[in-house]
């Protein structure tokens, strides 16, 4: 931030924005007292941030105006929401205190505004602790569980945050590359998926894409324009599509709105990489969205009247019965409700049609904000339950003592990203679980105690183990027996938080017992590899697992918290006392980097004798010409990913200030970089030779691996090459492609 006096101009601006939010502020306040107090928010705050401006020289006003224009617009809060949103940097920004916004505003308007406040000075805060109690070195972790507890307690807070997230990334061009780089990686880590799990698509959305605009610059623009290119040529025949789908609606007396979607540069990117195919291959680029007022005087339900749409449109255009998704009988766990179907367009293009009721499409845009007035209303749908049933679970989470911020951050970010699956009670009540879920995570989902005395299962009628994993439309029964207690083996299946904390809580009660049998099941595995335990090797387990005792090591056995699937690998290493780099990362083990390195630029390949040692992450593989970010660990090392790598965005997410800007030096390009690229296509005699020919004599690149399969006239496989850069892969790759029979290559993880 910067201070100079205002022009005419800047006042101008400032008038302008408000004045539309105003006009939208209008709609959501139920009277003039409610915009009146709108009114006295933006003037305190507009006297308050006078003469401050932003990084790009606007306004500093400029932002919380438009914070609050999210709120009303994208997600649908009401007056004190809107009004919190521009007096939320009051308190941090200027002189001003909470009890002073108290006194003007009110107790709710003032606690909003101090939630946000606490999670803008967390979210800003660098780690400055340098001792070694992992609690003070999780400082960021512990920052984030104090923003998600906020939850807990009015989760508007966080739905604030969201637009203030929104709002700050829309100009995030303005930031240094390491803060972008910190900003972005938290948006991806945990308000993406946030606003996801809360219902804001259209958020979600556009904090995607601009993610990948700045993560992927190039592949943005390439994907971007591509997209743009095929709305030009294909717009007259989505016209067409549509003309007789309204001709059919008109002429069953059907109330609605036909909206056109085309599929976003990041949307289209992730299926990309996802499966590993080319552009041409995302045949679900365009959508159509039907939103129809449902009939209250009809006979027929909701779900109904989207049936019938459904079998009008069907009835007009193939459609493609895998790609049929039926979230009206089966809602998220968000609270999402639509039924979607992919049909085949006369022309030969495949659209998806998303069928929705003026409600769902309501829920759809405005996630949880219109959960809330539909069930003040006493308007609920199948979603709507959902939703709460999702709000109940992290509640529990968030509010469990024993669960310390790195385990909190993980839980969360895994239940937001998790997939989900739905299953069914032998009355036929269906509910939402994980996806990989067991029939014993079921069992806990039920009830604790069903969970405690299970002995068995049937799934659709048959006998399975407990161990089974469940799958869509699944009919559930849990066996029981009352003589019946948990067993530490269930901890190595148990997938679902809830069902894992409410075994390792029995197991607390019995101590003695689960270090015993941790004790075991250490020894019987050293036995299976001829290792003798001693006490070195044992500290040295002490070190790699991270505890501080040994009866935390047999403890964490016994209650399965900690693996011994990689037992062999530690018991190799010649150095008893380092982790690998990401468990150190991950874990805290030694002090946190110095604060001076944030932001500093390293270069790649530099034969400077005082630049730090460079480390290419191996989980990415990164080669010179690819976007990279980088992080300098405790001891000087300086480790190199890609910018859209997913242990990246964990490790940004949670240590900011470890972040530094790597570039790549030119003569780096003499060294080479192992990378995998994926092919497939039509089988041919000569396919092998003239793909190996092409490698290894025409682009004089050394193959590491050749692995191709071929079954019923179709190959696919792999390619594991030495590049000395990105430019050399692209021209790899394009060559590959123009090969007969080769129908998609593209890069792909090792």
């Amino acid at each position: 931030m910067s201070f100079s006096e205002f022009t005419r101009e800047d006042y101008e601006l400032i008038s302008r924005d408000y004045a539309k939010l105003r006009e939208s502020a209008q709609k959501r306040c139920a009277n003039d007292a409610e915009l009146e107090v709108v009114q006295r928010a933006f003037e305190f705050a507009n006297e308050a941030h006078k003469n401050v401006r932003r990084r790009s020289g606007e306004p500093y006003m400029l932002h919380p105006i438009a914070v609050a224009q999210i709120v009303v617009d994208d997600i649908g809060l009401g007056y004190k929401s809107i009004s919190a949103a521009l007096l939320h940097d009051v308190v941090e920004d200027t002189d001003y205190t909470v009890e002073d916004l108290r006194e003007r505003f009110g107790d709710k308007i003032a606690t909003l505004v101090d939630g946000l406040t606490k999670i803008k000075n967390v979210l800003d805060t660098e780690q400055k602790t340098h001792g070694t109690d992992i609690s003070q070195q999780s400082l960021q972790a512990e920052n984030f569980k104090r923003i998600l507890l906020t939850m807990n307690d009015d989760v508007r807070v966080v739905l604030i945050k969201l637009a203030d997230r929104l709002h700050n990334c829309r100009t995030i061009e303005h930031m240094p590359e390491h803060k972008r780089d910190k900003i972005l990686s938290e948006t991806m880590f945990i308000f993406i998926p946030l606003a996801h799990r809360l219902g804001l698509y259209s958020i979600k959305s556009e904090l995607e894409n601009i993610w990948l605009r700045f993560k992927e610059p190039e592949a943005y623009e390439e994907i971007k324009s591509l997209i743009d290119r095929k709305v030009q040529e294909k717009g007259q025949e989505m016209t067409d599509f549509v003309k007789p789908i309204e001709e059919a609606l008109n002429a069953s007396g059907f109330s609605y709105e036909i909206k056109k979607r085309i599929k976003t540069p990041y949307s289209a990117w992730r299926k990309m990489q996802t499966k590993g195919i080319s552009f041409d291959e995302v045949y679900d680029l365009y959508a159509i969205r039907i939103i129809f007022d449902s009939d209250k005087m009809s006979k027929e339900t909701e779900r109904d009247q989207c049936y019938h749409i459904f079998s009008i449109i069907t009835g007009l255009y193939r459609y493609m019965p895998e790609r049929l998704r039926d979230w009206v009988k089966h809602p998220k766990s968000n609270g999402y409700e639509a039924l979607h179907c992919t049909l085949l367009s006369d022309s030969g293009i495949w659209v998806e049609v998303q069928i929705r009721t003026r409600r769902m499409d309501d829920i759809a845009e405005k996630g949880i904000a219109a959960h809330w007035v539909y069930k003040k209303n006493g308007m609920m749908g199948e979603g709507d339950y959902e939703m709460d049933n999702w709000l109940n679970r992290i509640k529990e989470i968030l509010v469990n003592p024993d669960i310390n911020a790195l385990e909190l951050l993980d839980i969360i970010h895994n239940d937001l990203t998790a997939t989900e699956i739905y299953v069914f009670t032998p009355k036929g009540e269906q509910r939402s679980i994980q996806k990989g879920a067991t029939a014993l995570d079921f069992a806990f989902l039920i009830h604790s105690e069903v969970g405690y005395k299970s002995i068995a299962a049937k799934v659709n009628q048959k006998l399975v183990t407990l161990s089974h994993v469940l799958k869509t439309g699944d009919k559930v029964e849990i066996i029981t027996a009352q003589d019946a207690k948990p067993s530490p083996e269930w901890l190595k299946f148990l997938t679902t938080h809830r069902a894992r904390t409410l075994v390792t809580d029995y197991f607390k009660a019995q101590r003695k017992q689960t270090m015993d049998y941790g004790r075991k099941q250490l020894e019987t595995t050293a036995e299976n590899l001829g290792i003798t335990l001693n006490e070195a090797l044992l500290q040295r387990l002490e070190v790699a697992y991270n505890v501080s005792s040994r009866d935390e090591l047999y403890n964490g056995i016994g209650l399965g918290t900690i693996s011994l699937d990689n037992f062999e690998e530690i018991m190799k290493k010649s150095s008893g006392t380092r982790m690998s780099w990401i468990r150190r990362v991950l874990r805290m083990e030694e002090k946190p980097a110095a604060k001076e390195h944030v932001g500093e630029t390293v270069i790649i390949g530099s034969t400077d004798p005082n630049a730090p040692r460079i480390h290419i992450a191996s989980c990415c593989n990164p080669i010179p010409g690819d976007p990279v970010i980088g992080f300098k660990a405790p001891d000087g090392t300086v480790t190199i990913h890609n910018k859209t790598c997913k242990v990246a965005e964990s490790i940004a997410a949670m240590h900011g200030d470890w972040v530094v800007v790597p570039k790549w030096l030119e003569q780096v390009e003499d060294t080479s970089f192992l990378v995998r690229i994926t092919l497939k296509g039509l089988d041919r005699v000569g396919m092998v030779n003239e793909i190996s020919r092409y490698v290894s004599l025409v682009m004089g690149v050394n193959m590491r691996r050749l692995f191709l399969q071929a079954e019923s006239g179709l190959f696919e496989g792999y390619i594991d090459l030495y590049v000395n850069s990105r430019e050399t892969l692209d021209k790899m790759i394009k060559k590959l492609s123009s090969i007969e029979g080769i129908e998609n290559v593209s890069r792909s993880e090792l």
